[in-house]
């Protein structure tokens, strides 16, 4: 693993596998004050099959640069297309988890066949809409307060509510926050950055947007217990009919960050996705 730092118009920090293999290319993209490192476990096991991979850090978040504005979707879209020109990457599969999922979507309508197909992971079908009102949104959805926590403290509160998690995909979640000299936390992200990613998400009309998408799309959803409440089934469910191309799996006794809590499984079915669903449709155009 290579830590880089792409400039595309800001400093983008961005974490590396694998860069000489032969597979095709993988991006991974973070949800919402999230960072690259919590794809550790999900990239190593990539690479190891022989995919370039690259997670980032999206503006804002982890080690790139802190920008006041150009939260909304489409300047968010316009910096991963610069980040593939950067990388000179063609046809690459294109992973986003939660809000990373959603920014996804999003990219796929505003840059069509750029990407060879994508994977959610536990997003792309989430619609804040359906949560309420904008001004109960904002409240609802507002990070908690953990600036100035002992770092240790959330060592050991991630270990207690999250047994099965293996010790670096512990670390990977603690670099969500910048760790202060003080032994203290605080978020990379600034509240001002992530209330614009609220409303850009809550602006989303997903099931628009669903019918636009050219590509391939597997939907990777968590349920925390044996079957997935009814109402994350039916937006599941929805989003894979309304796809042109779209189909989901369930992970079972497992956690929204699927990609912490089951990173080699994941990197498996990633894989087989592109071998069974992208490269058979590349192998049918020629």
């Amino acid at each position: 693993m290579e830590d880089v730092l792409y400039d595309i118009g800001f400093q983008l920090h961005a974490r590396q596998w694998g860069m000489a293999g032969t597979a095709r290319p993988i991006l991974l993209v973070h949800g919402l004050s999230s960072n690259a490192q919590t794809w550790d476990g999900v990239a190593r096991v990539l690479a190891d099959l022989g995919h370039p991979v690259v997670a980032i850090d999206q503006r804002g978040h982890g080690r790139s640069e802190k920008l006041e504005i150009g939260y909304d979707f489409t300047t968010i879209c316009r910096d991963l297309r610069n980040i593939l020109a950067y990388l000179k990457w063609d046809d690459p599969l294109m992973i986003g988890q939660s809000w990373g999922g959603n920014v996804m979507l999003a990219f796929a309508d505003l840059h069509p066949r750029i990407s060879a197909g994508f994977v959610w992971v536990d997003g792309g079908y989430i619609d804040l809409q359906r949560y309420g009102p904008w001004e109960q949104v904002v409240v609802d959805l507002k990070p908690p307060p953990l600036a100035g926590m002992r770092l240790g403290a959330l060592r050991d509160r991630l270990a207690k509510a999250h047994p099965e998690w293996s010790a670096e995909g512990i670390e990977g979640t603690l670099s969500n926050f910048e760790h202060l000299s003080d032994g203290t936390i605080r978020p990379w992200l600034a509240w001002s950055g992530h209330r614009q990613i609220l409303q850009a998400m809550w602006q989303q009309r997903p099931l628009e947007l669903y019918p636009k998408v050219q590509e391939p799309v597997l939907i990777v959803a968590a349920a925390r217990g044996a079957e997935p409440d009814q109402a994350k089934l039916d937006r599941v469910n929805e989003a894979a009919e309304l796809l042109p191309n779209g189909t989901a799996h369930w992970f079972t006794h497992t956690d929204h960050d699927i990609h912490v809590h089951r990173p080699k499984a994941l990197a498996q079915l990633i894989h087989q996705f592109q071998t069974d669903h992208i490269d058979q449709t590349d192998g049918d155009k020629s």
